[in-house]
């Protein structure tokens, strides 16, 4: 075994880098390791690991509530940021009900 207190400052450096790519090394073997046998037990009782994850669900887009005043292609659903037409349309004097769709 390596003597650390007799190691130079660059070799200790590189020692721990060394120590640092191998630990990452061994997470990805592991992980891989992890998925194939949770495939396998999946497999094993007829399933995918996207079914038993729910992953077969699909996320259903929120309809457009608001609708620029002239050009309709641009809307909104009212959530998240408000988007910059639409704030101007506030600007202009328009009402969040007349941008409504």
């Amino acid at each position: 075994m390596t003597n650390l207190n007799t190691m130079t400052r660059d070799e200790l450096l590189q020692l721990q880098k060394d120590v640092a790519k191998a630990l990452k090394s061994l997470e990805t073997r592991r992980k891989k390791e992890a998925l194939a046998a949770a495939e396998a037990a999946a497999r094993e009782k007829g399933y995918t690991l996207n079914q038993l994850a729910g992953a077969s669900a699909t996320k259903i887009p929120a309809p457009a509530k608001y609708a620029h005043p002239d050009n309709p292609a641009l809307t909104w659903t009212g959530r998240g940021r408000k988007p910059k037409w639409f704030l101007d349309a506030l600007k202009n004097g328009l009402s969040e009900t007349d941008l409504q769709i």
